[in-house]
């Protein structure tokens, strides 16, 4: 049966950024932060939109593009993503994001080193290998801390994981605003319309701003577009796999069923991870800004929706 959804998926690149990172809902990542961090801190107020790419301090660093980027009324410093694929290195990636939202507070005179809060946030589509089997944890509150007290030794960096596969509650389980929000983020993409347990003025506009039919002609092509990349990642890395686990069972017959299945699962990750990423992500980002540019969209809005650079996109 064909399924025909009535929301867009936050899961991929523009609906994560049409949902939380526009101006016009500002109110909406609001409410989801505070509830997120109800324990944490008093309630923001009010936030700034930040350029979501940072470059780095020389040509030989790595420059480093978040799907949100924004900063408190308290000053406070959030970078909030959305990771649907698995990533080996994805903590030290959260790490180097860190770096860069502390080192912009730097100022050239006057300074004593005083820092304001970092928060790092991430939504994450998978799970991490060396707690799968710990189901009932889904979130991750990290900061550093002293190894033999366990207490905080520095609480203005901050790091939040929620793994969204492991959260399994009910409608009927739901008890805090924190508790809604995973539960609509998780199952929206599915949803025929929002539970009536569900509706506030907050999770009504959220569900309005995800409905298809609100998306004008662009933004409904550019959905499309990014709806296809997350797929055609997915379909290249499960084909390498595939063809590599089926080459390593071969293999391994000869050494015996154990050491096939090891070898077919190494080659099968190291060759659709570089699959995935030669042959997917990097083609779709330049077809899909080319196609945006030819269609005469600012290039402010191609930047936004690709990650491209715009000297990358004027040369296209």
């Amino acid at each position: 049966m064909f399924f025909n959804p009535i929301f867009i998926s936050p899961y991929t690149d523009f609906g994560f950024k049409k949902l939380f990172g526009e101006e016009d809902c500002k109110d909406i990542l609001i409410d989801f932060l505070n509830e997120l961090l109800k324990n944490e801190q008093g309630n923001i107020l009010s936030l700034t939109f930040l350029k979501n790419e940072q470059l780095a301090s020389s040509k030989n660093y790595r420059n480093a593009i978040f799907d949100l980027y924004c900063v408190t009324d308290k000053n406070e410093h959030f970078i909030v993503e959305m990771q649907k694929s698995k990533h080996d290195f994805f903590k030290d990636r959260m790490v180097f994001y860190s770096t860069f939202p502390i080192r912009e507070q730097a100022k050239e005179k006057g300074w004593n080193y005083e820092l304001k809060p970092v928060y790092c946030i991430a939504i994450l589509d998978f799970v991490f290998d060396e707690d799968k089997h710990n189901l009932e944890k889904f979130r991750y509150d990290v900061k550093l801390t002293d190894i033999d007290s366990h207490k905080i030794f520095y609480d203005k960096l901050t790091f939040i994981y929620l793994e969204m596969p492991k959260f399994n509650k009910r409608l009927e389980e739901l008890q805090t605003g924190f508790d809604k929000w995973m539960y609509i983020i998780k199952n929206m993409e599915g949803m025929k319309k929002l539970p009536e347990q569900l509706h506030n003025p907050i999770f009504d506009k959220f569900m309005e701003k995800a409905r298809m039919c609100n998306l004008d002609e662009q933004e409904n092509w550019a959905y499309f577009d990014s709806l296809k990349s997350m797929r055609d990642w997915f379909a290249i890395f499960d084909t390498g796999y595939r063809e590599a686990y089926s080459e390593g069972m071969e293999e391994g017959k000869k050494a015996g069923i154990e050491a096939g299945i090891e070898a077919g699962i190494e080659k099968g990750i190291e060759k659709g991870i570089e699959a995935g990423i030669e042959k997917g992500i990097e083609k779709e980002r330049f077809d899909l800004a080319k196609k945006m540019k030819n269609i005469g969209m600012e290039i402010a809005n191609i930047v936004e929706v690709t990650g491209l650079n715009e000297e990358t996109i004027q040369r296209l």
